[in-house]
Parts: C-alpha cells; sequence; structure tokens
C-alpha cells in the first residue's frame, strides 16, 4: 500500500477521472475539485470529453492536481485525458459508469482509489430487451472490489435523496473521506459556500457522504468521525483539526484531542496537535501526502503515549463515578445497596520517585542509601478499599496531583522518550527514505502500555527493538525484521519468544 505512495515525487500530480451522466452534476463536482486544490495552494488543471449515446450521455471530466512546485523544481506537464493505469482516483456517478471504467483500465489495485454510486441507471438496451435484460449489477460489483486499491461504494443517489441535495455533493462528500486527496474538510466546505449555489443542501449531502465513506471504507486503523469537545476548548481544537488536517484523518486526531483533554489539558492537546502536524509536513512531502498513513499511525500512538499510566493517571480512573456506577451495574446492585470495591495496588519505589518533582525524584533514585530503606516498603502491594472514605481519599488526593504532572520526573523522562521516537521516525522517513521502517517504529509503540510491571516490560522490549534500528538502519529487510520481533514481544510476558527471535536473526541489542 505505500511503496507507491512513498516512491511518488512531490511534484508528481494527482489524476483524477470523473464518470457522469448528464445531469448529475459532474461539471459542478470538477470545478469543487478544483477549488479545493487552488485553496490548499495547489495548481490545477480540468479538462472534459461529453458523451452522446446510451442514456443521456456520459461525460467523462479529467484533473490533474499538482503541489506547489519546490524552489529549482520543475513544474509538471499535465495531461488532458487519462491514461489507464495511471490515474489515482476514478468516480463513477453510477454503478455501470464505474464498470466501464474498470473495463477502459482506468482501476488498478496498485493505485486507484474507487468512489462509486451502487444505484442504476438503466440504459435503452436494458430497457428494450424482450426479457430481463437488466446488466448482473453483482458481476460489476465483484470487479470494481477486485480492480480498486480502495473501493468507496453505496447508493449514493438514495443520500442525496434523504439529505434534499444532489449526488454530485454526495459524491464530494465521499471523496473527501476516502483518504485519496490531502486535503482538509474545511476546504472542501469552503468550495461549496464559495459557489454560492444551494449550500444549505449541498453541506448536507456532503456531510452524508463524508460520514458514510469513512465508516464503510475507512483505511485501515482509522476512526470514523464523532461528537466533537462540547466545551469551548474543545470545539476550537476540533476546528483547528478541520482546518488543518486531511479530511480522513478528523475522527483520530478529535478522538486523540479528547484523550488529552481528559489527561491533561488544553495545551497538552495543542501539544499532541503541534507534534502530529510536524509529521503531517514531511508525510506530505516525502509520499505526496495520498493517504497520510504514516502520520494517521504517529497520530493513534502518540495520544497512547502521552497519556501513559502513572500513578496520577491510575488514581484518577479508580476514582471516577462511572466507574463505581459500571460494578453496581455489573453485580446487579440495588439501589439501597452498597458496593465495596478493594483495589489491588502495587506501585514499585521507582514509581513512587517518579511521582514526585523531578529534581527531588531524580535525587532519590540515584541515592542507594535512601533506596535500601525505602523501596522494600514497596515490594509488597497494598489493598485499598475505595468504598470506605479513607481509602478514596487517598487516591482522590493523588489522582488532583494532575495539575503538577508536568512537574514530575515522570512527565520529564516520557517527553524524552517520545521525543526520541519521533526523531527516529522522522530520520527513517526522510533521511533513509525508507517509509516502510518510519511506519514501523511507529507501530512499536504499542509495546508501551499499563503501569508497574508491565509497563517496565514494555519499555525493556521497545528499547531492544530501538536498539536494532540504531544499529541496522541499512538494513534492506528492517520493517518485516521490526514486524516480526514486535509479534514475538507481544507473545509472552516473560520476553522468551523476543529473545529466541533476536538470536534467530543473530541481533544483538544489550
Amino acid at each position: 500500500m505505500h511503496s507507491d505512495t512513498a516512491s511518488r515525487t512531490a511534484t508528481r500530480p494527482l489524476s483524477i477521472a470523473i464518470a457522469a451522466l448528464g445531469g448529475q452534476g459532474g461539471g459542478v463536482l470538477a470545478e469543487w475539485l478544483v477549488s479545493v486544490a487552488e485553496l490548499h495552494g495547489w495548481s490545477a488543471q480540468s479538462t472534459s470529453v461529453p458523451g452522446v449515446a446510451q442514456r443521456t450521455g456520459t461525460t467523462v471530466y479529467y484533473l490533474e492536481l499538482s503541489p506547489p512546485v519546490p524552489a529549482g523544481g520543475r513544474k509538471p506537464v499535465m495531461a488532458l485525458m487519462p491514461v489507464p493505469g495511471d490515474v489515482d482516483v476514478v468516480v463513477a456517478a453510477e454503478l455501470m459508469e464505474a464498470g466501464r471504467t474498470v473495463v477502459r483500465g482506468l482501476v488498478t489495485p496498485a493505485r486507484t482509489t474507487l468512489v462509486a454510486s451502487t444505484h442504476r441507471v438503466y440504459g435503452i438496451t436494458e430497457k428494450s430487451a424482450m426479457g430481463n435484460g437488466i446488466a448482473d449489477s453483482n458481476a460489476v460489483l465483484a470487479a470494481l472490489h477486485s480492480q480498486a486499491k480502495r473501493l468507496i461504494c453505496f447508493d449514493m443517489e438514495a443520500a442525496a435523496d434523504e439529505t434534499r441535495s444532489v449526488i454530485s455533493s454526495v459524491l464530494f462528500g465521499a471523496i473527501a473521506g476516502s483518504a485519496a486527496l490531502p486535503f482538509p474538510r474545511a476546504l472542501y466546505e469552503k468550495a461549496i459556500t464559495d459557489s454560492g449555489v444551494a449550500i444549505k443542501s449541498n453541506l448536507a449531502g456532503f456531510a452524508a457522504g463524508f460520514d458514510r465513506a469513512i465508516k464503510t471504507a475507512a483505511v485501515v486503523g482509522l476512526v470514523p468521525p464523532a461528537n466533537a469537545p462540547t466545551t469551548v476548548l474543545g470545539r476550537e481544537l476540533d476546528e483547528r483539526v478541520k482546518r488543518e488536517f486531511p479530511a480522513h484523518l478528523h475522527g483520530l486526531l478529535v478522538e486523540g484531542v479528547k484523550r488529552m483533554l481528559d489527561y491533561q489539558d488544553g495545551d497538552y492537546a495543542r501539544r499532541y496537535l503541534d507534534r502530529v502536524a510536524t509529521v503531517r509536513d514531511y508525510d506530505r512531502e516525502i509520499s505526496a501526502g495520498h493517504d497520510y498513513a504514516l502520520t494517521a499511525a504517529v497520530a493513534r500512538y502518540l495520544a497512547l503515549w502521552m497519556s501513559y499510566e502513572d500513578t496520577i493517571r491510575v488514581a484518577d480512573l479508580k476514582t471516577r463515578a462511572t466507574r463505581f456506577s459500571r460494578f453496581r451495574n455489573e453485580v446487579k446492585a440495588a439501589n439501597d445497596q452498597i458496593v465495596y470495591v478493594t483495589e489491588f495496588m502495587h506501585p514499585r519505589y521507582v514509581e513512587v520517585c517518579e511521582t514526585l518533582p523531578a529534581g527531588l525524584g531524580n535525587w532519590l533514585l540515584n541515592s542507594p542509601r535512601i533506596e535500601r530503606l525505602v523501596a522494600p516498603l514497596f515490594k509488597r502491594g497494598r489493598q485499598i478499599r475505595t468504598a470506605h472514605l479513607g481509602g478514596f481519599l487517598m487516591l482522590h488526593l493523588v489522582s488532583g496531583m494532575r495539575r503538577w504532572r508536568r512537574c514530575t520526573l515522570r512527565y520529564r523522562l516520557e517527553e524524552q522518550r517520545i521525543d526520541a521516537w519521533l526523531e527516529r521516525v522522522k530520520s527513517m522517513a526522510t533521511g533513509q527514505r525508507r517509509y516502510d521502517v518510519a511506519l514501523e517504529i511507529a507501530e512499536c509503540q504499542r509495546l508501551v502500555k499499563g503501569y508497574s510491571d508491565t509497563h517496565a516490560r514494555g519499555l525493556r522490549n521497545f528499547n531492544q527493538l530501538m536498539r536494532v534500528v540504531d544499529s541496522s538502519p541499512q538494513r534492506t529487510d528492517l520493517a518485516d525484521v521490526l514486524k516480526r520481533l514486535r509479534t514475538a514481544a507481544l507473545a509472552d510476558e516473560e520476553g522468551k519468544k523476543l529473545a529466541a527471535t533476536l538470536s534467530e536473526l543473530n541481533l544483538a541489542t544489550s
């Protein structure tokens, strides 16, 4: 999926072919797409060839969109007609027209995202047949599934009727949600608004197409769009996501923002978006930004890493009202019954030190004498009854330390680890030009999770894999090696499978 994307140069135009019947708004759709590209600072060219045969005639609109040419770069030469095997996006406003684009060779498994409506507009030969002359739609659908790299296919005519819009606006939304073009959702909506025609209904059709495309044929691993945060700050961050990031990433990023707000605060959420934006920028440069696979992976795993489970987070989660309600529902407790909850907690000495201010925590960790005296107190786990006032207040006070989290040693350490991880991703993607390896490095964050011993084991395994990256950056099979090692690391808690795999591959990480 990514090798083709990564091989593109930044100035190669994106090619789009639109097949629409008369009256389906193919010309308007082409104009909207040109407008979006120009609003994004790209160059655009649009041509069309009208048809006059079956039904009301099929017109093929062809667009090429080109990113800005860097200083000293060569401007692309844009074509006037689609070339079989070299079209990035094919749009068909009716099922049989989608089938015809396949027959013409415009849809290929290695490159083409196909956006098509499943509804039928019957041809003259179908209507005039003595018997049942209707072509087999299932055969066409099978061909679409087998030939397209990604297929977004549903009844867009029905969606247009439901929103009292036109099919072109639904197609426009489906294109935005397809991950095929690197433009933010806000620019698509602005193109509709700037056109000044049936703005309200066209925006409704666009939203319907966008949501359906994301939910039914989203890029693997992405998150469908959900409700935006309801606070003023949340809405502000939601608008930033829509303004600055490709449309198909919005659901994933909004969930990340929500997680950051729940974990810390607005500044923390902004830092999250700033970091993702940096990856987005170089992802766009090295891969022409067709699907932003690297940006998506970093956005997902960065959200998980930045919400690491320190003692503050654990205490917060264990004292939430929703947690007690869930317990009551699970045991089917009556309103007048008391449900007692006993928490088994085993914070290690190192975790206690990391919860302290960075200077003090670091001093304690590097004081062998104090560790010998204090560490034995944390070798045994603790049972805390949160249904009792004392136990609840203890955890509630720890969770209240969230406001001082940025002063803790753990925060300092995690920031260093995150920055080192992101730097490895960037170095591999931009320096070594190894997009597949950069993706695997991003995926390796899956190893770092949980708290206490679980976190320690995961971090140890993660560091082992990163040492493999640092010691063998030129290895041609590095992406496959990392994937294999990551799978082995997740196989057992003791790390036996990982150790065996490292030995088998003759990799020393110590």
